[in-house]
């Protein structure tokens, strides 16, 4: 079962669950796991969607086998990644949590998933259950969008955190520059048809919070998609520069696997291959919550204000919720 919007698009979707064919698939951060979902992708009408019961009876029991970080000990993880970044001359390295909320009988599904929706228009939202695990969630870095006709990939540099209301300091300017560098590198290996179009950098706002954004736009030799896409992921918005010395860090600091948060979304159309960083987003149990959060960290970070920061994006997905007491 998924349900999913796309950007700035009204129109509900979900599958027809032939299990011939599967248009989306999750895939974990490390890229070892995927979880296909069966199907071909149909639109579905929003006002029977809206008389469905979907009873978060349907998900599993949370056993959990890890505690997540409290306030002090990712104060602690935080000046140790910060003495990492500066003894090896980083750009950035992207540090990750868990926020745990457990206080509830039930969880509302589809109320959940309306509100996200109705708060973030610019965003991919998707709610699904596999059977086996559940996840939610509403974010708005593309990885990547290919058009099987013009050959046209588009991606993006997104990066730097601060509220609506704020004003962009050196610290988020300094975050965002490495990040598009990172990505014209490599799409300048797969540049043989066209130049690279590349935008200026501008606010891109996502519910309460905005980052700095820049877009980029070329053609590809679809034969090269894979390689591209495998390439980018994961960008520094959710690892970190030099990519492979910042999985090794996150891996061996980090108190938890990251599973599918920071992973990406595979949706393939008739027209288009569209994919999505998922970074918005939680796993729901019957019992519980496991929000996802991170920030990324420079040597000019502040550790109780990237405190601050993970509790702030935590709200994307905690404040849509619908749990009942």
């Amino acid at each position: 079962m998924i349900y999913f919007k796309f950007p700035f698009d009204e129109k509900l979707y979900s599958t027809d669950e032939n299990q011939n064919t599967a248009s989306v698939t999750f895939h974990s951060f490390n890229n070892a796991e995927k979880t296909e979902i069966s199907g071909n992708i149909i639109e579905k009408n929003q006002l029977e969607f809206d008389l469905l019961t979907i009873n978060s009876e349907i998900l599993p029991e949370d056993h959990p086998q890890i505690i997540p970080e409290n306030k002090e000990e990712y104060l602690q993880k935080l000046n140790e990644v910060i003495e990492i970044i500066k003894e090896n001359n980083l750009p950035k390295l992207v540090l990750s949590r868990r926020k745990f909320i457990t206080d509830f009988k039930t969880i509302d599904l589809k109320s959940s998933f309306n509100n996200l929706c109705k708060n973030y228009p610019n965003a991919f939202k998707y709610l699904f259950f596999d059977g086996k695990i559940s996840w939610m969630g509403a974010f708005s870095e593309v990885l990547g969008k290919f058009n099987k006709s013009t050959h046209e990939f588009e991606t993006m540099s997104l990066a730097g955190t601060i509220a609506v209301s704020d004003e962009w300091t050196e610290k988020e300017i300094e975050e965002q520059k490495p990040v598009s560098s990172y990505i014209r590198n490599i799409l300048e290996k797969y540049n043989s048809l066209d130049s690279i179009q590349e935008s200026e950098t501008y606010d891109h706002i996502s519910g309460n919070i905005k980052h700095l954004r820049t877009d980029f736009k070329i053609k590809i030799n679809p034969e090269n998609l894979d390689h591209l896409i495998k390439d980018l992921h994961p960008t520094p918005a959710v690892c970190g520069i030099p990519k492979d010395f910042c999985k090794k860090i996150i891996e061996k600091v980090e108190k938890f696997p990251r599973e599918l948060y920071a992973g990406f979304i595979k949706i393939e159309t008739q027209d288009y291959i569209q994919y999505f960083v998922n970074l918005r987003c939680a796993r729901l149990y019957k019992n519980s919550v496991h929000l996802f959060v991170g920030g990324g960290i420079t040597a000019q970070s502040n550790p109780e204000k990237e405190w601050k920061e993970t509790e702030f994006k935590s709200e994307a997905v905690l404040k849509n919720l619908v749990l009942n007491c």
